[in-house]
């Protein structure tokens, strides 16, 4: 059984940073996109940066140079490292990733991190 587990949320003041983690644990053949999420109250689910396979990246406009993500496929496990965080960033942090079964590729997530940016 496959289970991701992230790490890394906490509370900070603006402008701080934090780095998030996140590992997948199981039977695992290969992984193919890995991503972060997050979910503010009262607010839907949105994509935060997600990675893929080979290394391309994209971000929500919101976190664009402040925001890295990054993956270390022999650990399963990707990374978020979150600069001049902002108020508007607090929200629950999400890890997903598409990981291969025998004929397709299924989403799994990880159960979030608290990230609460406030002074």
């Amino acid at each position: 059984q496959v289970q991701l587990v992230e790490s890394g949320g906490d509370l900070v003041q603006p402008g701080g940073s934090l780095r998030l983690s996140c590992a997948a644990s199981g039977t695992i053949s290969s992984i193919n996109a890995m991503g972060w999420y997050r979910q503010a109250p009262g607010k839907e689910r949105e994509l935060v940066a997600v990675i893929t396979s080979n290394g391309n990246t994209n971000y929500a406009d919101s976190v664009k140079g402040r925001f890295d993500i990054s993956r270390d496929n022999a650990k399963k496990t990707v990374y978020l490292q979150m600069n001049s965080l902002e108020p508007e960033d607090t929200a629950v942090y999400y890890c997903n990733m598409k990981i291969a079964r025998i004929n397709f590729y299924q989403n799994y997530w990880g159960k979030g991190t608290q990230v609460t940016v406030s002074s």
